[in-house]
Formats: structure tokens, sequence, C-alpha cells
């Protein structure tokens, strides 16, 4: 689970009475699962549900220094994958698929006046694609790229406060994604691995809500993000038929910056440290275990909010970040 904890330098205008807020972060699960057929000497259809994107951080006390800057932000996706692939010949396979992806967002923060405090929720569903190819450049070595494309969604819902509630809508596009991996089998016992992903954030300017009924805009989220990019170094050792041990570093940015960061996410660049382990119980399947620990440098932040000519509220100083992860997988073929 993500830290996400604040430190105060110099806020200024309207700000809550409620600290920093306590930890923002929090432990939450998210499940995948994977499954593909031979369905004949050279094809194979497969299945895949994941969650691809996700953020939840929710502030310990609705009074806190930033409350209007942010509460509550939670965005969940689900992800239907659908696939099929071509082994073209022994050193070349390729895929393609679909991908029918859901989202469903909460956000809340606190207003000036009577109304409080406001929540903005939204759900949509929409179309993507994927693909790639896998090459075999000799028994010891492979290669594989692939691309994941943007999807394009239109959140319909409510934007709601004490004192009124509203049919809204808003665009949000969210990023392709490029990989390129590699695998080596560098002896008997140890293999080598590696990737290098690039995350086209820039689809992710802004969160313009407008009212269903009139087309006005209510309210803009600003965002603002980059590209992003990580890199990852892996190996393993067999240490005998049954157990194999794993461990990798890696280098991931963020797609934020101190000019833009948001207290719904404030992220920075991190560096993962990763140890794992993998039991092969043969016929009854394979089990990996895995841990990482994400150093984050902590952020700055200097976020202004106007509601009205005069009227606003900057929230200015650092967070300490860091996460844990910690993942189960199970895999059996038949």
């Amino acid at each position: 689970g993500p830290k996400f904890e604040f430190s105060n330098d110099g806020s200024s205008g309207l700000l809550g009475a409620g600290g920093g807020g306590g930890n923002a972060g929090g432990w939450a699960a998210v499940p995948n699962a994977y499954m593909s057929w031979q369905v004949a000497p050279d094809w194979f259809v497969g299945l895949g549900i994941s969650a691809p994107f996700g953020l939840k951080t929710e502030y310990d006390s609705s009074n806190w220094i930033g409350k209007y800057q942010a509460i509550k932000s939670e965005v969940t996706t689900v992800n239907y994958n659908p696939s099929l692939a071509w082994k073209v010949s022994d050193k070349v396979s390729l895929g393609l698929g679909l991908n029918y992806q859901t989202i469903d967002a909460e956000m809340t923060s606190a207003v000036p006046g009577p109304a409080a405090s406001s929540k903005l929720t939204g759900d949509d569903g929409a179309w993507g694609w994927n693909a790639g190819a896998l090459f075999t450049l000799s028994p010891a070595m492979r290669v594989g790229v692939s691309y994941r494309s943007a999807i394009n969604y239109t959140l319909e819902g409510t934007a709601s406060t004490a004192v009124s509630s509203a049919p809204v809508k808003a665009d949000l596009k969210l990023p392709g994604t490029f990989n390129l991996y590699v695998w080596q089998q560098v002896s008997d016992r140890w293999e080598a691995m590696g990737d290098l992903s690039y995350t086209q954030w820039n689809t992710l300017n802004s969160l313009n809500v407008v009212s269903r009924n009139t087309g006005a805009q209510l309210s803009s989220e600003a965002f603002d993000y980059d590209n992003a990019w990580r890199i990852a170094w892996g190996a393993a050792y067999k240490a005998n038929d049954a157990w194999k041990l794993k461990f990798g570093i890696a280098w991931d940015t963020t797609p934020t910056s101190n000019q833009n960061r948001s207290a719904r996410v404030p992220d920075n660049d991190r560096l993962w440290f990763s140890l794992g382990t993998q039991w092969n119980g043969g016929v009854y399947g394979k089990i990996d275990v895995g841990y990482a620990y994400l150093y984050v440098k902590d952020p700055s932040i200097n976020q202004t909010k106007t509601f009205a000519p005069g009227l606003t509220s900057t929230l200015r100083g650092s967070y300490d970040n860091s996460a844990h992860i910690v993942g189960v997988q199970y895999s059996k073929g038949f």
C-alpha cells in the first residue's frame, strides 16, 4: 500500500483546520486472471481480465488543510481482453487483441459557502486494442514488443453538493503504452530479463465537467501530464527443480511535475526494489510470491484553486511518500 503524508509550508487562502490529513494512501487488492487455449497447431486464443489503471487517495480528515483541493479520489478500471495469437514460425509469433474497459470514478473536495462539499461520480465503458510480437532469437534469448492503445471515455454521472445535484459528463482519454521485453538464459541456473515501457500520459490534460442538460462547463480538474517511462532489470536463480529465487530493480518516472502536481495524485519518480520466489509443484501448478518496496522522491506541491476573483485556496508544502506491494500468483497448465 502507498503512503502519502503532507507537511505544510506556507499554504494560504481558504484552508481547512484539520492538519495535514494523515496518510492519504492505503492498502487495496488488484486481482487479475489470464487463460489461453491452443485451438490448432499454430493458433492460440486467450482471455485476460485485469485492472490496468487505478487510483485511490483519501485523507483521514475531511477538514484537513487541503480540503479545498481534495478529500477523496478513486478511479477503478477493469479490462476484458480476448486475444488471438499465431505462431508464424519457430522464431516469430504474433498476437492481436480487443479490449473492453470499464471505468468508475469518484472525486470529493470542499467548496466555500453553504454547499460545504462537492462530489463528482461517473462511469463508462469503451473499446481499445492491443498487439504484440515475440521473436525467439536463439534457444537462450527472446525479445518481445507490444502496444496497448489509448481508450477514450465519456464518463456520465452526477455532480452534487449538500444543496444541489446535476447530471454531468466528462471526456477522458487514458493513455496508450508501448513495451519492449528481453529474456535471456545465462546458464543452467541463471536467467536474466529486462523491460522498457513508455506510457503516453499526455492524453490526460484536464477533466472538464459539463452539464448534460445545457452543455455548460461546471468545473475542471487540471492534470497537464507528461509522457512517462519505466525501465526494469531482473534475474532469477534456479536453486533446484522446485524452487526459483527472483530479484529486480526498476526506475519509474512520474507523469506529473512540481508545476502541476495535485493533492489527488501527489506522485513522483520512484525506484523499485523487488524480491520473490517460485515453487514449481509439477502437476499441481506453480506458485509465485513477490514483494516490492517503492522508494519515492518526496514531492513538493504548490496547487492553487480559484473559486471566484479574490477567493482562492493555495496548498503549499511537501509529501513523504513510499509504497509496499505484495503479489501472489498461481498458474497451471492443462
